[in-house]
Order: structure tokens, then C-alpha cells, then sequence
């Protein structure tokens, strides 16, 4: 398929259809073409479509009405390249602060799905406990910096506890977390969220990640999803690409710290 039309069957079954998919534990209130939500200790914004069609007005009127609702949380707006284009403007104008830009990556399942052997004397296993989510936490703040997975933790008992499709995968050497990766399942479509893959600065280059990717993409056609996404960074998106996934756009998180 063309990049145009896996992004397009995103907008529709992804986006357009956030309120089927949302996750255990937060509540969801539309107001318009946007979902806001309120997770235990986060809140989380979206426009389920990129709603061009929108003046100024009534965009500016979308986010401030989320800045009031959300005033007492730290909150993400997840924005795509393809939204309106004068949705950043009018997230700065509410303090909202742009975090790293990731490409959109898209791609089917099933070719990523062969048996990739991890270097030696590296061990993969599925984990559902506490303790390695904070130990894959830990890893985060290490990779991408201290402020990284506020929440997570919390929010990926709540969906393991609850039953919900997402399985979580970790790499060790010994006692040491080399890498972790999980891919949640969107029940109604065909699209399987590739998240994580922190890896140890000390293990990167050899393999660790592609071996994840494979063990998730198996899951994937063994559950029935055709296609594979993943938020990727600068360092995953080139070995997403030579895997055969496309880069479909960008999407970029915006953080608002909450009042004091």
C-alpha cells in the first residue's frame, strides 16, 4: 500500500474511532472532533480527525476548554503533521511545551513475523509484575531522560490487571534490563501499536531491538492484525524502514505541566 492510504486507514480506524479503544481505567469526554481524558495521574488529548474544517475560533476554543478541564493534571496533546495547521500555534498559546517529534511508521505485520536470534547470552521473556515495570521504567528515565513515564507504570497495571491486549516483552543479561518493548492489540481494527523499545545506550546495534520488533509482530499475526505502528524515533525509524514499514507522517506530544 501507499503511505497515503495506511495513513488514511489510521485516521479512520485509529484516530476517528479513539473512543472504541480507550484504555482501561481513564474517562473520555468529546467535546467536538476532540476526545480529552483523565487518567489517575495523567490527562491525555486528541483530535480524532485533522479537522481542517475548523476556524481559528472554535480550534482555540477545543484547547483552551482542555486547559481548564485538565488544569489540575500534567497532560499530553498528541498532535499529527497532518492536523490542522494552526493547532501548535494555539497549544503554545496555553503553555502547552512540543516534545520530540516521531515519525509515523506503518507496515504489515506478517513479514516481520521470522524467528531473530538475540545476541548471546541474552534472554527474552513476557512480564505482566510490578517490579519489572518499574526496572523497564528505570530504563526509560536512563534512555530518554528523568521526566520520561510519568504514570506509565500505574496505567500499564491498570491495563494488564484489567485484561486488556497488551503484552509486555523484556531482554536481560543476567540481572541487568537490556531492553524492553510492548505491543497492544486495538481491538475492531486491524492495527497493532508497537510502544517502548528502550534499549541500553551499552547494547544498541546488536539486534536487541529488530528481535523485539519480530517477537511483537509475531504476536500480531498470530492474533489476527494485518498492520503494525510505531511512534518511532530518529534511532528506531531506520531499522523499522530497511524492515519494509513506511514512514506515513509525524506525530508530536505536547505537555502542559499542571497549575499550581
Amino acid at each position: 500500500m501507499h503511505p497515503e492510504q495506511l495513513r488514511a486507514a489510521y485516521d479512520l480506524q485509529i484516530r476517528a474511532r479513539f473512543l472504541d479503544h480507550v484504555p482501561t481505567g481513564w474517562e473520555a469526554e468529546v467535546d467536538g472532533p476532540l476526545v480529552r481524558c483523565r487518567a489517575p495521574q495523567f490527562g491525555f488529548a486528541m483530535l480524532t480527525a485533522p479537522a481542517h474544517d475548523l476556524t481559528d475560533d472554535a480550534l482555540e476554543g477545543l484547547v483552551t476548554r482542555t486547559a481548564a478541564r485538565l488544569a489540575d493534571l500534567e497532560w499530553e496533546f498528541k498532535t499529527w503533521d497532518h492536523d490542522h495547521p494552526a493547532l501548535r500555534e494555539v497549544l503554545a498559546r496555553v503553555g502547552a511545551e512540543p516534545q520530540e517529534h516521531e515519525a509515523l511508521v506503518i507496515g504489515e505485520a506478517a513479514p516481520l513475523a521470522t524467528e531473530v536470534a538475540l545476541p548471546d547470552g541474552l534472554t527474552v521473556r513476557e512480564t505482566r509484575s510490578r517490579v519489572d515495570l518499574e526496572r523497564i521504567a528505570e530504563l526509560g528515565r536512563l534512555v530518554w531522560g528523568e521526566h520520561h513515564g510519568a504514570g506509565q507504570v500505574e496505567d500499564l497495571m491498570t491495563q494488564l490487571d484489567a485484561g486488556a491486549p497488551v503484552r509486555v516483552f523484556l531482554v536481560e543479561d543476567g540481572d541487568l534490563l537490556v531492553s524492553a518493548a510492548r505491543i497492544e492489540l486495538v481491538p475492531g481494527t486491524g492495527f497493532a501499536g508497537l510502544w517502548g523499545g528502550n534499549t541500553h545506550p551499552d547494547y544498541r546495534g546488536r539486534g536487541v531491538y529488530r528481535a523485539l520488533v519480530a517477537i511483537r509482530a509475531e504476536v500480531a499475526v498470530e492474533s489476527g492484525y494485518r498492520y503494525l505502528q510505531v511512534d518511532a524515533s530518529d534511532e528506531s525509524r531506520p531499522i523499522l524502514e530497511r524492515l519494509g514499514l513506511q514512514v506515513v507522517g509525524g506525530t508530536q506530544p505536547w505537555l502542559t505541566q499542571p497549575a499550581r
